[in-house]
Order: structure tokens, then sequence, then C-alpha cells
């Protein structure tokens, strides 16, 4: 055995060593990310550091084109909220297009919640004529950029979270985490109201920054990673709400908010999904971009060129499926049937 590994895997160690130039993040799959000596050393933080220093250079070639209020609340926060984002009759038409419109369907559980997606594409943006103009329009796509450090197409769903479900498992979303270890995006659209008790998105501010607190706590992550949780291993680190203080932090800002409010966030920042109180429906637009975090420029993605990037959201569930049936990688969305984004 060397480092827990058998002699036999290890004719794989020049992918792993490739892999540190990518956003490779699960230190389970890759023994050098998860090497102790090295990380005792600082390569999981240098690592980190250089991601940073990258996305902070592509950010700074982006922010001409950003509303300057909105850049500075990200910039503080590591979150814009913008309420009544869209003009209202605007929003009643998309909201209307979209929650009365029964598509296909796939999801997922984690604990007692259950996520419901349908991708964005050309048969559903000639089906909801109102959502081009949203996702197409220059302001929305310059501040997703910006949070993003990339020009990279997002994917979009329309995403439905259902509360409530019976499950003896826990969601692992409840908990405090950073989704990798450099500043990637998520965005929503809330298509309804999100309440306080509704198991609102949660976010701490300031938490997206690589300040030395944030970098001696890595630091000290990286080293006994293996000893850690599942998810913690794969690369979403978690954290406690009591160890917040001590990096700085303050606690949760919870986003219980109208329809029609955009909350973009980089998820680097710790953030979970709120508890809720009862079962519940919510509906959202929701977009992700995690791109490779050490490209020096923040354009050219050939992914993003039409019409391949509006057909990757679907594309991305069909070469998982059939990774899924090859036994290669597992597929964890399945087809749900036909429904509507406000049905349980």
């Amino acid at each position: 055995m060397l480092g827990g590994r058998t002699l036999l895997s290890w004719w794989r160690a020049p992918f792993w060593l490739l892999a540190l130039a990518t956003g490779a993040k699960s230190f389970a799959d890759n023994p050098i990310l998860a090497s102790r000596s090295l990380n005792r050393r600082g390569a999981h933080v240098a690592r980190l550091k250089l991601a940073h220093r990258l996305a902070a250079g592509r950010r700074r070639r982006l922010a001409r084109a950003v509303p300057r209020e909105w850049r500075e609340q990200f910039d503080r926060n590591g979150f814009v909220e913008i309420r009544e984002y869209l003009p209202a009759e605007a929003f009643a038409k998309l909201q209307q297009q979209i929650l009365e419109s029964e598509r296909e369907t796939r999801q997922h559980q984690q604990g007692s919640t259950i996520t419901r997606r349908v991708p964005v594409g050309s048969e559903l943006l000639a089906a909801v004529p109102n959502l081009e103009p949203v996702i197409a329009n220059r302001s929305w796509r310059s501040l997703l950029a910006y949070v993003a450090s990339t020009t990279a197409e997002p994917l979009y769903y329309v995403q439905t979270i259902v509360t409530g479900q019976p499950s003896d498992e826990p969601d692992p979303q409840l908990a405090l985490h950073a989704d990798t270890f450099h500043p990637s995006l998520k965005a929503w659209l809330f298509l309804t109201d999100v309440t306080d008790d509704e198991g609102p998105l949660t976010y701490v501010a300031g938490s997206h920054l690589p300040t030395p607190s944030r970098l001696a706590w890595e630091q000290r992550r990286s080293v006994d990673i293996m000893s850690s949780d599942r998810l913690s291993q794969r690369g979403s680190l978690r954290i406690s709400a009591d160890e917040l203080s001590g990096l700085g932090l303050p606690q949760p800002t919870r986003f219980a908010v109208p329809a029609n409010t955009l909350v973009v966030i980089d998820t680097f920042g710790f953030h979970a999904r709120g508890s809720s109180t009862r079962p519940t429906v919510r509906a959202e637009l929701w977009a992700y971009v995690r791109r490779n975090p050490f490209l020096p420029y923040a354009g050219l993605d050939l992914f993003s060129w039409r019409p391949l990037g509006r057909l990757r959201a679907d594309l991305q569930y069909r070469v998982l499926d059939l990774l899924d049936r090859m036994g290669i990688k597992q597929q964890h969305w399945h087809p749900a049937g036909r429904k509507r984004p406000a049905d349980r």
C-alpha cells in the first residue's frame, strides 16, 4: 500500500497530477489533493490562493459592465440581492408562463427535501417566450459574469424545492458549506414568495473572501480532511455556525424574500438551505456556473457558443444517463414525470 492506495491504482498518478490544474476538488478521489504532508506545507492553500488571484483579475476586467451598487454589494458580502428585479408586468407574465407550463422533470431527494428541475433549452424557451429576454439581458449577464468571474454561459433550470417528504436521512444542504475551493456562481430568480419558515437560502456575508483566518481554517481542514465527513472529503467543506465567529464572520443572512427577487452568490462563501418547519413548495429560475479556475481569461468558452450553450443542461443529463448505464458515474437525477413547477 502507498498512502492508502494499492500499487495497482497508481497508474492514475499522472491524471491526479494533471487535475491540479483544473477545478478538481475531491480529496477522496485524488491522493495528491488529500496528502497530509503536502497540505501541511500549504499545497491546498496555495492552490486556493492562486485560483482567487486569477478570479480577482478576471473580475477587474468585467467590473465596468456592472452597476456600482451591485458590484459593491457583492464585493462586501459575496452576494447580491435585488428585489423587484423585473418590472411588475414583465415578471407577472414570466411567472404565469413558467408556473402554468407542464414539462418533463427530473428530481433528486436529499433528506426530506426533493429538488426538481427542468433544463432551460430551446424547447422551454419556445414555450416560455418571456424567458429569453431575461437571460439575454445585458445587465443580467454582466452581473452573473462578474460574480462567476467568467462570461461562460450559465446552466439554467426551472427549479422546484419541495420540503417535508418522508425520510430517515439528514439533508446535507442544511449544513453550512462552501461548494468548492474557488469562486463560482449560483443564482435564483424566485418565482414564488419565500418565507422564513420555508427553508430559505442562507449565506454568511463576507465568507467569500480568502482572509488570513479563512486560509488558516482551510489549512487545518485540508491536513485532516480524510477523517472528516463524506461531503467535506468530496471537496465541499462543512462548517458549524459556532465556528464562524472564530473566522471573524457573522451568523448567516436568511433570504426570506418576495417573488421577483434575484439573489446571486459566490459559492466559495458559506451557504446552506434553511430549515423548514412545515411542508412547502417554492419555484425559481436557477443558474449555475463553475469553470476551470486557473484560466487567466474570462471568455473563450467553447461550450457557451450557440446552439450548444442552450443545449448543455439537457445534454448533461443525457451524458450522465449514459455514464450511469456504463457503470462509470452514478446519475442522481431521475425522471419524475410531467409536472408544473408549483406541484408537490
